[in-house]
């Protein structure tokens, strides 16, 4: 199941030398490091050619990133393009095919904050994460152009349903992931406890041991003061020793 969908953005050049290469894989610039960490193999890609302003293909990543010393693809401007991505291709279009991104920019979310007349602007940069429908709206486009209207929206209309039912099982497993894993966690603290308490209530004091009684909060009355006080006073006295007698008598 995809998990972003990306637009690339390239010059005429570097989309021809993907498209030598069969589409098999795709180099990503230096400068987007931390976009390029999030795209894993399921994700989906479009092409924008900035030289002419088309959408040009989409295609499917089959392997994450990794780091090469060295890329077809030239430099634009000072970047250059350290890090690949391998891919396959799903709706390639043929030149005069291609879709003028000013013709359906209006449509597209991902442009609804930029002036109409500065919409390409938006599309600077190499890497840029699209939403769903903005992407399926692009494709539907390209469909229609390769295999005509009724396949077109036929095609997109399945993958659409797919695409929902992934979605909505993937949100039924959290949810009762959600709902398992605190029961879980909270039952074996809460039976543990119960025992204890089950044991200290239960257990008769061991050999040797006598029980004390629990004290109350209750002030003690006059009386009871004056019979606690006669019982040290009882108690001192039969610990008492009488003292030894040391008198020296003197013999005259």
């Amino acid at each position: 199941m995809p998990h972003n969908f990306w637009m690339i953005n390239c010059n005429n050049h570097n989309f021809d030398i993907t498209r030598d290469l069969g589409f098999s894989q795709q180099g990503l610039k230096a400068e987007y490091r931390r976009k390029v960490q999030r795209v894993e193999p399921g994700d989906r890609i479009i092409y924008y050619v900035s030289g002419q302003r088309v959408f040009t293909a989409t295609a499917t990543v089959t392997k994450g990133y990794e780091e090469v010393r060295s890329t077809p693809w030239i430099k634009e401007g000072k970047t250059s393009w350290p890090y690949r991505i391998h891919i396959k291709p799903d709706v390639v279009l043929n030149q005069e095919q291609y879709i003028d991104a000013g013709l359906i920019a209006y449509r597209l979310e991902y442009l609804r904050k930029w002036p109409p007349e500065d919409w390409h602007m938006a599309f600077q940069g190499n890497l840029h994460l699209l939403s769903k429908g903005d992407f399926f709206l692009l494709e539907t486009e390209m469909l229609k152009l390769r295999d005509g209207r009724e396949a077109a929206l036929r095609r997109v209309d399945e993958e659409l349903a797919a695409e929902a039912e992934r979605t909505n099982a993937q949100r039924e497993r959290r949810r009762r992931n959600a709902e398992r894993d605190p029961a879980r966690a909270a039952h074996p603290r809460n039976g543990a406890t119960a025992e204890t308490t089950d044991r200290r209530v239960e257990e008769p004091p061991a050999a040797g041991e006598t029980a004390t009684a629990a004290p109350t909060d209750q002030p003690a009355t006059g009386r009871g003061r004056a019979s606690a006080r006669g019982r040290r006073s009882q108690g001192r006295g039969r610990n008492r020793q009488p003292a030894p007698n040391n008198t020296k008598f003197d013999n005259g």
